[in-house]
């Protein structure tokens, strides 16, 4: 499980650092709770949350991946993917509310690597 812990080490720093953007937001506007009308805030928050929605699946898949001991260049190749998805995903997100080139590559190869793991794994269950 050294290959998985990588990328959900990665996947951690990256939501903890979408937290502290949304926490500076508030402070700097004294929002406690809720997004209290700032578009700015707002963008942060769907950018956290939308990590939390989507991370956790695919590390689940990655881990699964690993425990039926998938080449570990094929899990580096899925974790590295993962993780460029979702960072461009986020700074996407956080320079447009509406479309951007890194929201819609992040979301779709967030997509798209959680089909490729969900049917190797599926094949691979299949298989033993």
């Amino acid at each position: 499980m050294h290959i998985t812990g990588i990328y959900a080490a990665l996947s951690t720093l990256l939501v903890l650092a979408l937290a502290l953007r949304i926490s500076q937001v508030r402070h700097a506007n004294k929002i406690g709770i809720g997004d209290g009308g700032d578009r700015e805030l707002i963008k942060r928050i769907r950018a956290h949350a939308n990590a939390l929605e989507n991370l956790p699946l695919a590390l689940l898949l990655l881990l699964l991946l690993e425990l039926n001991q998938t080449r570990p260049g094929w899990l580096h190749g899925f974790g590295i993917v993962l993780i460029v998805a979702r960072v461009a995903h986020a700074v996407g997100l956080s320079r447009s509310a509406g479309y951007s080139l890194g929201r819609f590559g992040g979301t779709a190869l967030t997509w798209l690597l959680m089909v490729a793991m969900s049917l190797l794994l599926l094949w691979q269950s299949f298989l033993r």
